[in-house]
Formats: C-alpha cells, structure tokens, sequence
C-alpha cells in the first residue's frame, strides 16, 4: 500500500515513516502542504495522512487540492491543533478520519487499512468488479510476507 504523508514536523513524520515501512507500507514523505500536492500530481497513492496546521498552505487547503487530483484518495486527518470545527470542514474534502497527535501507532496503521479498504469497497462497487491492480496490491509478495509474520507471531490482522 502505497501511503503520501504530509506533516511539517519533520522528526515526528521520519519516525512515523519507518515505522511504517517496517509494517509493510511504502511511504511518501513530503514536509509542507505545497510538497504533498505536488507529489500527488505526479504519482498516484492509496491513503494520504495529513497534518491540519503547517506554514504556507493549510490540511484542508490540501485535502482540497488533493481531491481534485486524486478524487478517490482518502485523507486521515492527523493533528495536534484539532477541533470540532475543523474536523467538520475536513470532512467535506474526502477527510476519512480525524486522529489528534500523539496518535497510537496500532491506531494509526489500523485507520489507513480501514481507510484503504473503504476505497477498495468504493472502486469495486463502481466498477462492478475489483481490479487486478488492486487485488494485486492488497495481496502483494510483502502483503503476503507480513501476513506470516503477525501469524508466525500470534498477532490477529484485523
């Protein structure tokens, strides 16, 4: 699964990213909001967790920008400035979830599974059928290699 993450804390998103990486997902880091929408404009990703406070342009400004390039891509809102009202305003721009920092990282990882299999849900249901493109992401050769180790270590992966 192939994940964009935007955040301008640039410590806070390189251990996010490693710890990710170790999971199994391939990550995308990018450390402003004018980073991230430029990536989305030239690679295509699965989930997108964005910060909602950075310099320049804003969480909801790139929720927005990236809806527009990627309609399906959901965004998991991640913040340490978070409120009811901005939660609500990123709801309108394809936001899956709203997370406040410091975010549990069992509860982050299981957030964008959630997140990845809404999509998929989604893309089958207006396809008709599911892609070979997605199955083969979902099954992939490391998809698949994880799977035996949180077996082989007794850890469910639901």
């Amino acid at each position: 699964m192939k994940l964009l993450f935007v955040d301008d804390e640039q410590t806070f998103l390189k251990y996010l990213a490693k710890r990710l990486v170790l999971d199994g997902f391939t990550v995308k880091t990018t450390f402003s909001g004018e980073e991230g929408v430029e990536a989305a404009s030239k690679e295509d990703f699965d989930v997108a967790v964005v910060d909602l406070q950075m310099p320049g342009i804003d969480g909801i400004e790139v929720q927005k920008r990236l809806k527009d390039l990627q309609p399906d891509l959901p965004c998991i809102v991640l913040t340490g400035h978070g409120n009811v009202e901005n939660a609500l305003e990123s709801g309108k721009y394809n936001a899956f979830k709203f997370l406040s920092k410091p975010v549990d990282m069992d509860t982050l990882i299981k957030t964008i599974r959630a997140a990845y299999d809404a999509r998929l849900e989604k893309e089958k249901q207006s396809s008709g059928t599911e892609s070979s493109q997605s199955a083969e992401k979902r099954d992939g050769p490391l998809s698949k290699l994880y799977g035996k180790f949180r077996k082989l270590y007794g850890v469910d992966k639901k």
